[in-house]
């Protein structure tokens, strides 16, 4: 049985950059699962690559399908943006595959009670709120519109969202530490390594 890796932490915190290289990573040979999203594609972002971006009646047909895993809604700046991981063939716990998806906490607890805590691992990353600031601001500048009440509502739930007791609660104990990338990206690929050998 495969284990689901789970990238967890604030916005800016590095999770799409560790993603691609893990998912790149052939020693750990890890299928990405590509969510769903109904917010507008970025700049530079790829539909099927960092997210499916689908409209809201296309959501709408996978609910009615009961394809829906875990959704999670946002009331953003500009409406509600709609995130969900979808049951479309991604992911098959029976074989010895090993997977690799960015989650949010409420997504991870849907996650582990959908497939089973035994086979979902949390990964979280913590990065330093002030160089998050900075690199989601270079982020947004980098946009053809910046939305940076946007960017300031996402950064203001984010301290509410992930308290240390909230990661707790989950059972996330283990805390990946992004300020130096390829240093980060080191520990992770070990710890998964030495978790496949103990299985």
């Amino acid at each position: 049985m495969g284990k689901i890796y789970c990238l967890i932490g604030k916005s800016s915190s590095g999770k799409d950059t560790i993603f691609k290289a893990l998912a790149e990573d052939k020693d750990l040979n890890l299928k990405p699962v590509v969510s769903y999203t109904t917010r507008p594609i970025r700049q530079n972002e790829h539909h099927g690559t960092e997210y499916y971006f689908i409209t809201e009646e296309q959501l709408r047909e996978y609910k009615e399908a009961g394809s829906i895993i875990e959704q999670r809604d946002y009331e953003t700046i500009n409406g509600i943006w709609s995130y969900c991981t979808v049951d479309d063939g991604q992911i098959d716990i029976t074989r010895s595959t090993s997977y690799l998806l960015i989650l949010t906490l409420e997504a991870y607890k849907s996650l582990r009670r959908y497939f089973g805590s035994q086979y979902v691992v949390p990964l979280y990353i913590a990065v330093d709120d002030g160089i998050r600031l900075e690199r989601a601001l270079k982020r947004e500048q980098a946009q053809q519109n910046p939305n940076y009440d946007e960017l300031c509502r996402r950064f203001l739930a984010d301290s509410s969202d992930f308290e240390i007791t909230k990661l707790q609660d989950y059972g996330i104990t283990k805390h990946y530490c992004n300020e130096n990338l390829s240093a980060c990206i080191h520990t992770i690929k070990t710890a998964i390594i030495a978790a496949k050998e103990s299985m």
